[in-house]
């Protein structure tokens, strides 16, 4: 994107109310959304990233951006079961409804990308509440998630099994996105709010929730007697050698431990008692010297879990009389309390029984959002040439599926 399209894109961010979700001023925000994100992504790898944190923070959009995302968790979860038990729920296409699964996605996605700035969360203010809520919901999902639910027979689905499918896997994925977030708020400890620190410690006790993580690892099984991973969207088998090997989701859960056991602030607050403390130790068994080797700040984890093994820490010091608590969930619940049924009879009429004509503009202007040059530059592999599996540079013209490397 161009900085005066980015600007005007960010701009046209705005809350848009729960029984809209579907609609034509929705589908156009999600629009915007899709593109800011592939902007994003592209402008993180070029390291150019500065321009859109700066227009999200200028313009005030990332509470924006985070009452959206709350607002179709609540979709999915209250909205979407009744729509696929009504009996006049025909849809032409499932198209529409994909898409409003997809906006979660997309929305975690921009999130995960940009928070890495210390600027964007300090912009969050009083929002970053409703985001560590959303983020504790998330890795309470994973936890309790069986790595064994994988693999479904698609030829047996249709809707809405197919949607209810889709939705469960697109909740996975958004889940792993949502601990990077959770990992990079953890990072910026010293800004945030105090609500906000004694909401991850002692309302949410994420300190144990990601010892959880680390004890079950959601995102690996075993398969036929094969180790697979789940890493860029795909799960694939780990070779032999590489199954000691730390993963990006491994490392984002030891970082954000480090981040919330050693912080001087966070130890301060934090309630050592005989659960927690027996539920920390358990650390110790998984740092091992291969481990360390690979995120050497982890000594310092080691260091201490050995002290707090053998002392009994002081108690919390509590000095917070007033808590804040997150008002966007409370909000979009308190105003369509009773509503479901009848936001879900309204979208099956307006929203999700499109006319030939509508899926066909629809289609056209997504084709435009989604180019295929687009499509390869977010590709996170280089396409391999189908003969002799080396990088290539060339595509059949007929199929546009095949590549080569020589002709």
């Amino acid at each position: 994107l161009l900085p005066a399209e980015a600007e005007a894109l960010v701009r046209a961010l705005q809350g848009i109310e729960l029984r809209d979700a579907g609609g034509q001023g929705w589908l156009r925000q999600h629009e915007f959304v899709e593109k800011l994100n592939m902007h994003a992504i592209l402008s993180a790898s070029a390291g150019q990233e500065q321009l859109l944190t700066e227009l999200l923070v200028t313009y005030a959009k990332i509470p924006v951006l985070i009452g959206e995302l709350i607002s179709t968790e609540i979709w999915k979860h209250k909205i979407f079961p009744v729509l696929c038990r009504l009996e006049d729920f025909k849809p032409r296409s499932t198209f529409p409804i994909y898409v409003v699964l997809h906006h979660e996605a997309s929305i975690i996605n921009l999130l995960e990308t940009v928070f890495f700035y210390k600027e964007i969360c300090e912009s969050a203010e009083d929002s970053i509440l409703d985001l560590i809520d959303y983020c504790h919901r998330k890795l309470i999902l994973l936890t309790a998630r069986s790595a064994n639910g994988q693999t479904v027979n698609p030829a047996v689905l249709v809707p809405p099994q197919e949607l209810q499918k889709q939705a469960e896997t697109m909740e996975f994925e958004i889940s792993l996105k949502a601990l990077s977030v959770l990992r990079f708020i953890t990072d910026q400890v010293e800004s945030l709010p105090l609500s906000a620190l004694t909401r991850m410690l002692n309302t949410h006790n994420l300190p144990c929730l990601l010892v959880e993580l680390v004890e079950h690892c959601p995102w690996s099984c075993r398969e036929g007697g094969k180790l697979k991973k789940f890493e860029n969207g795909v799960w694939h088998v780990v070779p032999l050698e590489d199954q000691v090997k730390m993963t990006k989701l491994d490392g984002q859960v030891w970082l954000a431990l480090l981040n919330l056991l050693l912080s001087p602030e966070c130890q301060r607050k934090y309630h050592f008692d005989g659960f927690n403390k027996s539920q920390l130790l358990k650390l110790r068994a998984f740092l091992t010297d291969v481990l360390i080797d690979q995120l050497p700040n982890l000594v310092e984890m080691q260091r201490f879990l050995s002290h707090l093994a053998v002392t009994e820490p002081a108690p919390p010091k509590k000095d917070l009389v007033l808590e804040q608590v997150p008002v966007i969930w409370d909000h979009i619940l308190k105003k369509n309390a009773g509503k479901w049924e009848a936001i879900a009879k309204h979208q099956v009429k307006r929203v999700f029984s499109p006319t030939e004509e509508e899926l066909k503009l629809q289609a056209r202007r997504w084709a435009q959002t989604y180019s295929l040059d687009m499509m390869e530059a977010l590709a996170p592999d280089k396409p391999c040439c189908r003969v002799c599996g080396t990088e290539a540079a060339k595509r059949c013209s007929r199929c546009r599926n095949e590549w080569y490397c020589t002709r």
